[in-house]
């Protein structure tokens, strides 16, 4: 078992988030909710306006998101679906915990999995960094789900 953040798509009312309930993929427990200890360019790109969070630790902001408690079938799953290593590479992070269903308490810190990107067109570091995610946003940019691309 394995702790992952997600602070996109896969969050709980986003557009990818029935990944993670579908059993067929492995498991995947709601832990918790939390932010990124350092900062990070969090920003909205491409034809198909996807989250992207670009690897420059110490840029942007402690981004907010969700803790999963996931095991090796859901790991393998995310990995493929996340496009790992070529899309994003997978890292540990440390996580402030904000809210905890289990064992452990706000404050806390915890290490997870996270999704994040090196490889990027440079401008992409001039887009403007969120704190969160929401495909409804008033940043104006909707996702183009997989399914209508």
């Amino acid at each position: 078992m394995a702790l992952v953040f997600v602070y996109g798509t896969l969050k709980q009312g986003q557009p990818n988030h029935k990944v993670l309930l579908d059993c067929a993929n492995g498991s995947a427990v709601f832990q918790g909710r939390g932010r990124t200890a350092k900062p990070y360019p969090l920003v909205i790109a491409g034809e198909h306006s996807i989250p992207w969070l670009l690897h420059l630790p110490g840029r942007g902001h402690c981004v907010l998101g969700e803790i999963y408690r996931v095991d090796e079938r859901m790991l393998s799953f995310l990995d493929d679906f996340e496009g790992c290593p070529d899309m994003y590479q997978r890292t540990k992070v440390q996580v402030e915990v904000l809210t905890w269903e289990g064992k452990g308490f706000p404050g806390d810190s915890v290490q997870c999995f996270l999704y994040s990107t090196a490889t990027y067109p440079p401008e992409w570091v001039h887009l403007p960094y969120h704190e969160s995610y929401d495909s409804e946003g008033t940043h104006g940019l909707r996702y183009n789900p997989r399914e209508n691309r």
